[in-house]
């Protein structure tokens, strides 16, 4: 039985990806080597690794960009994200809307293609 899920993004240039999920989603980093790095959220719960994509335990039909996923953000204030994204001008594919399921959402790409969504609760929905 599994007791932990860490997802990995392979990265051309993990110093621009680290920077990017620890100004946007509060993220330290825990561990770094010369091909990964490890973020964590302050309170633990959160866990992402950062792998070089050319390194040699990446295999070769997996160093290409992230496709048929995304990686989803729950936060508290899906607009203050979207704020911090437009000052560091990280690429923003929709502003924050509100949806039929009582989410506040926007969506963003990571600096290795990744489709990244940044969610809230709406106040006052049901």
């Amino acid at each position: 039985m599994a007791s932990r899920l860490m997802t990995n993004i392979c990265s051309d240039n993990p110093s621009e990806s680290v920077y990017f999920y620890t100004k946007l989603f509060d993220l330290e980093v825990a561990f770094e080597s010369d091909w990964f790095i490890h973020l964590v959220g302050r309170d633990k719960k959160l866990e992402l690794g950062i792998i070089d994509r050319n390194n040699e335990l990446v295999p070769a039909g997996f160093k290409n960009q992230p496709q048929g996923f995304y990686l989803t953000f729950v936060v508290e204030d899906a607009d203050e994200i979207c704020r911090l994204a437009q000052q560091e001008n990280f690429e923003i594919l929709s502003l924050p809307e509100n949806t039929s399921y009582g989410q506040r959402r926007m969506l963003l790409k990571d600096p290795n293609g990744a489709l990244i969504d940044v969610s809230s609760l709406m106040k006052d929905y049901g």
